[in-house]
């Protein structure tokens, strides 16, 4: 497959990046830092240096055209505020989607994360605002891509991210309840998922008993 990660150098995508790159597979990684060029290339993903805040759809979709699949990992991240929660989670996921569209790309892998539904009827009492705007923000972009008819989007919803070595085993369902989930688990279902080819599907991600590949397979 070619695959194209919009926010490739975080950790999870690095993870996801090295794994697929690892399996024979093509994949160019967008990152808006051209610093972060050599991490990519030394991991065997293609960069492509483009800021999805300013880059337009005709820009997106030269870089995805082609692909066999296209994954949003972006994120605002710690220490930003609620304006680029909407302008990364959400817009840049929602750009990635319209340039999917444009340049013909269906398969569309989202990664959000758990608890979104939270953020259906406001900020929850006693969450952090800013973490109740990402929540929002995540939901939004769920909400937006998914019933387009020109993709077939699968949304993987992991819950509390840590570093501690994957286990290959994890909980993966919808109506998960909240849970932790190491990041090498996480991009190992995302791999899955990508060559696996299981699209349509809204899931949580948490650690759990079942092997990464036999939780996937009995997706519907």
């Amino acid at each position: 497959m070619r695959v194209v990660i919009a926010g490739a150098h975080g950790q999870v995508a690095r993870r996801l990046g090295r794994l697929l790159a690892a399996g024979g597979h093509s994949v160019a990684g967008i990152v808006r830092n051209p610093d972060h060029r050599t991490d990519l290339e030394s991991d065997g993903v293609e960069p492509v240096v483009l800021d999805l805040e300013q880059a337009s759809v005709d820009d997106v979709a030269a870089v995805v055209s082609g692909a066999d699949a296209v994954v949003f990992a972006a994120g605002a991240g710690p220490g930003s505020g609620a304006a680029r929660k909407q302008t990364v989670d959400r817009d840049a996921a929602l750009l990635l989607a319209d340039a999917a569209e444009r340049a013909g790309v269906r398969p569309y892998l989202l990664v959000s994360s758990i608890g979104v539904e939270q953020a259906r009827q406001g900020t929850p009492p006693g969450m952090d605002p800013v973490f109740a705007a990402y929540l929002q923000a995540k939901l939004a972009a769920e909400d937006r891509i998914l019933p387009r008819p020109g993709l077939d989007t699968t949304i993987v919803r992991p819950g509390g991210l840590t570093d501690d070595p994957g286990t290959g085993r994890v909980t993966l369902a919808h109506g998960v309840e909240r849970g932790t989930v190491p990041r090498d688990d996480v991009a190992a279902v995302l791999a899955e998922v990508l060559t696996a080819g299981k699209w349509g599907e809204v899931v949580e991600l948490v650690s759990g008993d079942t092997p990464i590949a036999e939780a996937v397979a009995t997706l519907p």
